[in-house]
């Protein structure tokens, strides 16, 4: 396995290393993580508490809209959170804390998101897709994509 896979695969996979970064942005630095990674703030559907991840962006079809994947699909915590509450703030780039709403995208619209993706960064995808491949122990055909709207 090359170097990309390996450290894609045990960040996805080790809970301190997949929880850094949202150390970086709780103390002011996750612009080091440009537009590309996001800190997503959600309420936890059974405890009610503040919690946080960090997600790749996969798209971006408008300033205050984006796609972000689950890439271990509808059980990830994050994403079952945000289906019980789907209010939610964001950190990327520059701007911090910002309120959402998700919208869950449909089947289709995950498929084409997911394509639009794959080609826009197919070595990305190659990595990711291979890292989460090995993480949950199947083939990953589609994943659930949520959009955040920003603006709501």
């Amino acid at each position: 396995m090359e170097v990309a896979g390996w450290l894609a695969e045990k960040a996805l996979t080790t809970r301190s290393i997949a929880r850094a970064p949202i150390w970086l942005y709780r103390h002011g630095l996750g612009v080091v993580f440009g537009e590309r990674v996001l800190m997503l703030e959600h309420v936890g559907r059974l405890s009610g508490r503040p919690r946080y991840v960090c997600l790749e962006v996969v798209n971006r079809p408008e300033r205050d809209q984006i796609v972000i994947v689950s890439g271990f699909g509808t059980t990830s915590q994050w994403y079952q959170n945000l289906q019980a509450r789907p209010a939610c703030r964001v950190s990327i780039g520059r701007r911090r804390g910002v309120s959402a709403a998700a919208r869950f995208l449909t089947d289709e619209e995950s498929a084409q998101a997911l394509i639009d993706y794959q080609r826009a960064h197919p070595q990305a995808w190659r990595h990711l897709r291979h890292a989460i491949e090995r993480a949950v122990g199947h083939p990953v055909e589609s994943l659930p994509m949520v959009e955040l709207d920003l603006a709501a």
